[in-house]
């Protein structure tokens, strides 16, 4: 091979090194400024849930209380009945809402990120718009 034939070899895989360089700093600007983002919805998205647990769990333990002895009254029911008939609701609903629970947790990417990704792959199979 000729010494200029050496030369655009190089300066290729000098290109496509810088390509892929640039490609992977912008993923990785766009991923800090995506985790900056949720990092601060999460924390406070996970404050407020907590409070709500919080007053959740004795409301539902007022509740509770109250179902028990409703139940006692009106059916004549022992504790352990009530309290068995009362658990079994609480594990369904609490299938439940893991089950919608995990389904709205997950979250889409940001538009930056699907743009980015988009461009990227274009760029690199060399499809144009």
């Amino acid at each position: 091979m000729s010494d200029s034939q050496d030369s655009r070899g190089i300066g290729a895989a000098a290109r496509v090194s810088a390509l892929a360089s640039s490609i992977m700093d912008l993923h990785v600007r766009i991923a800090l400024k995506e985790v900056s983002r949720e990092r601060r919805r999460l924390i406070s998205g996970g404050i407020f849930l907590a409070i709500g647990g919080i007053l959740m769990l004795f409301a539902l333990l007022a509740f509770h209380i109250i179902t028990i002895l409703w139940m006692q009254n009106t059916f004549n029911l022992n504790i352990g009945n009530s309290l068995l008939i009362l658990s079994l609701m609480d594990i369904t609903f609490a299938g439940i809402s893991f089950r919608l629970g995990g389904y709205l947790t997950k979250g889409p990417y940001l538009p930056e990120t699907l743009e980015g990704l988009s461009k990227s792959t274009k760029a690199v199979f060399g499809k144009t718009q």
